[in-house]
């Protein structure tokens, strides 16, 4: 098992994660909680936003034993190992056991390659069948904040409503174009991608697709919705 790295997704993924979290600090109240990350990867874009957030405290998980010791390397190496830890597990089972702090806010870049199965290039970047899954499960399990990566060719439209039925709306959001990488630009991912999009359940051109990192609330005191902003911004139709 190898560890997933995008210097440019990274890249995003971090600068959208601090301006959300900074932009947003006093509802979120990430200064008092911390916050909580599903899937760690290398660990660089967000040991970054803590460096940049001497305030931030994160708790994340991820299920690659690779990735969590690459993680915790970055992380000592970037001396924020006393607010940034990760721990080797299932997100779902462990984030929420009994006995731990309040944390209201999750934040996560997590698979999205959209197959029809596993047998991919590299199945942990496995999304399911339209890609959103993990990030439909992030959503149910009962967050006040969401900030996440949206991808324009994972049925974001699915996403948006679901969201929306949970009691959520997109307050804000930064996004960004891609370029397809060897994961995506396998045959058999980007002939799925091609049906996806052929089907009105995403979005991608010849050479790539957007991303978007949105933060979902259900928090009354952050103001707005940018739901089909958002959509829009990924090219799908409203």
């Amino acid at each position: 098992m190898s560890c997933f790295s995008s210097a440019d997704e990274s890249a995003h993924y971090g600068f959208s994660v601090c301006m959300l979290l900074e932009q947003y600090r006093r509802p979120l109240r990430w200064e008092e909680e911390g916050v909580v990350e599903l899937g760690t990867g290398d660990a660089t874009a967000i040991s970054d936003v803590v460096g940049c957030l001497p305030a931030l405290r994160v708790r994340s998980f991820d299920i690659s034993g690779p990735s969590v010791a690459r993680a915790r390397e970055n992380i000592a190496a970037r001396g924020v190992g006393d607010r940034y830890t990760v721990e080797l597990g299932d997100f779902f089972d462990q984030a929420d056991a009994a006995g731990g702090a309040h944390v209201s806010t999750v934040i996560s870049n997590p698979p999205y390659i959209p197959a029809p199965d596993r047998d991919i290039l590299m199945p942990e970047l496995w999304g399911g069948v339209t890609g959103n899954d993990l990030l439909l499960q992030l959503l149910k399990s009962g967050y006040d904040n969401v900030i996440a990566a949206v991808a324009s060719y994972s049925d974001p439209g699915t996403t948006v409503r679901t969201a929306e039925d949970l009691g959520y709306r997109v307050v804000n959001f930064l996004a960004m174009g891609l370029d397809f990488g060897p994961y995506s630009n396998e045959p058999k991912v980007r002939d799925h991608i091609r049906g996806l999009c052929a089907s009105g359940r995403g979005w991608a051109d010849d050479d790539g697709y957007m991303v978007a990192v949105a933060l979902f609330t259900r928090n009354a005191d952050i103001p707005g919705n940018r739901a089909d902003m958002l959509l829009k911004s990924l090219q799908l139709t409203v």
